[in-house]
């Protein structure tokens, strides 16, 4: 029977009171500003989600200058926390992410995760993939990871103390030409990141019974 470390009880209801405390918050305060080193750090958090082949994706445009949040604010359908939050993150999926993988896979050489000769044939074989991937297979999985990162992002800035809201509603095109976000990025979501003018409001959960199955699917009540 394994037995849990001290330091693992006391680990784990912190990440559970994350996840609890996470709300979609709309009001922020305009005076408060969020650090470079602190959105690195969520950031770098951020980028510790999985990703297929570990080719990671995910590409982060923070806008934290005010000229450009007010740019924003009418491509995000006038969303008050554009221009009050500290910053927005535009996570933007890299559909040619496969042409890191030569640089992503020599870094686990150098760390030592796995042999040049591996590493190779790992390049070799995603790049190959990739090439003769529909560009709508490409789309769906990049989505899926940037969705996982994009996650992991605003739980690392709860835990920071700070607070969020993903914003899938704004005129992505709109988005792509004023930012002049070039072919190869698709534009996921926004992510306004900040301190809490007014908490985001609690919200209710399925039963765990109506979404999870064992074995079997069944249909909802």
């Amino acid at each position: 029977m394994s037995v849990l470390h001290s330091s693992q009880t006391l680990q784990q209801p912190l990440f559970f009171d994350v996840i609890r405390e996470r709300r979609s918050v709309r009001h922020y305060d305009a005076e408060a500003k969020i650090s470079r080193e602190d959105l690195n750090e969520i950031l770098q958090q951020a980028s510790l989600a999985p990703s297929a082949a570990n080719l990671q994706p995910w590409r982060f445009l923070v806008i934290d200058s005010p000229e450009l949040k007010q740019k924003l604010y009418p491509i995000a359908f006038n969303q008050q926390q554009v221009i009050e939050a500290s910053a927005v993150v535009a996570v933007l999926g890299d559909l040619e992410c496969v042409t890191l993988a030569g640089k992503i896979y020599g870094q686990a050489v150098d760390a030592g995760f796995m042999s040049e000769e591996t590493a190779k044939s790992f390049v070799e074989r995603y790049k190959n993939m990739y090439t003769n991937m529909p560009l709508e297979e490409i789309s769906r999985i990049v989505l899926a990871d940037c969705g996982m990162a994009a996650m992991q992002f605003m739980l690392a800035a709860r835990a920071k103390g700070y607070d969020t809201v993903p914003m899938g509603g704004y005129d992505k095109m709109k988005f792509v030409e004023t930012f002049t976000i070039p072919d190869r990025y698709v534009s996921v979501m926004l992510i306004a990141v900040g301190k809490a003018a007014k908490p985001g409001h609690p919200t209710v959960r399925l039963p765990i019974t109506d979404i999870a199955f064992y074995n079997e699917i069944l249909g909802v009540q």
